[in-house]
């Protein structure tokens, strides 16, 4: 394999699945409660990756009305079959359960979606055998919302995907080593077998990727001699928690794996589980990962939005909790401003009025000008509703400036700093960075949070600056990652742009 980046698709980009159709690589990964829902990459070298359209733009698609947070859309699978796209996935704490979607173009519009009756459980892979019957293989896992109430292993079953049902009762399949949660299956035909992977571990510091083969697709399989094939616990390796992975033919030929992972600023991951490559090779016809190394990409990012041209949201980048970001937000009500209307609460309500996008660098920077009118709002940083740092902007009491209040809040504790600054519209800058090295390297700081103010004349006011650690996968136990926007809490608030920027090698 040549060198490639990794993380491939870095931030917010768990469970990734991947195909290569007519020269063209195509990888979705999970959202969970976000919409839109399932987005969609597109490279023809697997190195520059765009992010072209998402599987489900509406929440009807995926019912997440009710879905609590790390519930909702969980991984994914993508498919290509007779000239369609599929892709199938699971929703949990949602009446749609598990759903195949198809497009003919992988850009979109997508179907939307069936379900498929009797497949009970989570993460769903879809192949079909040689006679061109449809196969579901699963992870039988029983849920009550996100809690687990009872697991069969993984199963499998022939479906009929135009009626949305299955045609046979599920049968066991090889559920790996003995190792918890035995989960992700994806299966392939190659050289008379099929191959059967899975994760099995748990999704943290034990997770590991496994295999099995069989000569038909309905078993029975016989594991690797050396399972689990891949698997970072214990090494010194800059990528941790590797697995739910999916095998496809890379860009020399050779195949590679895509698989999820997490990687430290400190004493924390706060980009959450990212999509990450790794090279396979075959011996006595079975696969052998390599182990998965960090090789960040040199060149910065540079993202602005000016909402005065009209685009508003039309970046298939942006994201809200449960609702499509449209819906929370509009261009034109003033002139030349994005506003969102406040409507359930502040940043830790269930379904904030917030749109928001993936931090994708350790080093980065979010950065807004705000006109807060009557309203209360501004640029926040959301892990789920319990865990938020954000920069609140409103009228002064005074009646003259903007008043300015940062906050940070983890369950049980929220701690709150304020000042005033010159001018009706003031700027919010949210700056992310790793931690120099510090005297106790065994137990070292997350990154740091600057959160800052720049008032009308241009100078700047950090209102605080935080550790990182209590905004990471480790402390909020999340599967998603940090989404970082802007938000209205009270009244109307008004937008005039909005920028990332990620520096390069981080």
């Amino acid at each position: 394999m040549s060198e490639l980046p990794n993380p491939l698709i870095p931030g917010f980009n768990p469970d990734p699945s991947c195909i290569l159709v007519a020269g063209t690589y195509y990888l979705v990964t999970s959202t969970f409660e976000y919409l839109p829902a399932l987005p969609v990459y597109r490279s023809t070298d697997f190195v520059a990756w765009e992010h072209i359209g998402n599987v489900a733009t509406r929440e009807e698609q995926v019912g997440l009305a009710q879905a609590t947070s790390a519930a909702g859309v969980w991984a994914p699978t993508i498919r290509h079959h007779d000239g369609r796209f599929h892709v199938i996935v699971s929703v949990t704490d949602s009446p749609r359960g598990c759903v195949v979607f198809t497009a003919d173009d992988p850009a979109g519009p997508w179907s939307d979606g069936i379900t498929l009756a009797g497949i009970a459980g989570i993460d769903p892979d879809l192949a079909w055998d040689e006679s061109g019957a449809a196969y579901v293989t699963y992870s039988a896992l029983e849920l009550d919302g996100v809690e687990p109430v009872g697991f069969h292993g993984i199963q499998q079953a022939r479906v009929d995907l135009d009626a949305g049902k299955i045609l046979e009762e599920p049968r066991p399949m090889w559920s790996g080593t003995g190792l918890v949660a035995p989960e992700a299956p994806h299966l392939y035909r190659r050289d008379g077998y099929w191959y059967l992977i899975i994760a099995e571990g748990g999704t943290g510091q034990g997770h590991a990727v496994s295999v099995a083969r069989s000569r038909s697709i309905e078993g029975p399989y016989e594991g690797a001699p050396n399972n689990p094939v891949l698997r970072e616990a214990g090494w010194n390796h800059p990528v941790e928690c590797t697995g739910h992975a999916d095998l496809v033919r890379g860009p020399d030929g050779d195949d590679v794996l895509v698989l999820l992972g997490t990687r430290r600023a400190g004493h924390g991951s706060p980009l959450g589980r990212e999509t990450y490559v790794t090279a396979v090779e075959w011996s006595d016809g079975w696969p052998q990962p390599a182990h998965v190394d960090l090789n960040l990409r040199p060149e910065p990012v540079e993202e602005y939005f000016d909402f005065a041209d009209g685009s508003g949201l039309t970046d298939p980048g942006w994201l809200a909790v449960g609702r499509p970001p449209a819906e929370l937000a509009s261009v034109g009500e003033q002139p030349g401003r994005l506003t969102i209307r406040a409507a359930d609460g502040g940043l830790d309500a269930f379904r904030p009025a917030f749109v928001g996008r993936r931090q994708r660098h350790l080093d980065s920077l979010f950065e807004t000008r705000i006109d807060p009118a009557n309203g209360r709002g501004g640029l926040g940083l959301r892990f789920t509703e319990d865990f938020t740092l954000c920069l609140v902007a409103e009228r002064a009491p005074s009646g003259t400036g903007t008043r300015i209040t940062a906050r940070a809040s983890i369950p049980t504790l929220c701690q709150s700093w304020s000042t005033e600054v010159a001018g009706d519209q003031v700027t919010l800058r949210l700056v992310t960075q790793v931690p120099s090295r510090c005297r106790a390297p065994w137990f070292p700081p997350g990154d740091r949070i600057q959160l800052i103010v720049v008032d009308d004349t241009g100078a700047e006011t950090q209102l605080a600056e935080v550790d990182g650690r209590f905004w990471s996968v480790e402390t909020s136990a999340t599967f998603t990652g940090r989404v970082t926007g802007i938000f209205a809490e009270e009244g109307t608030v008004h937008f005039a742009d909005f920028r990332y920027r990620g520096e390069g090698g981080s």
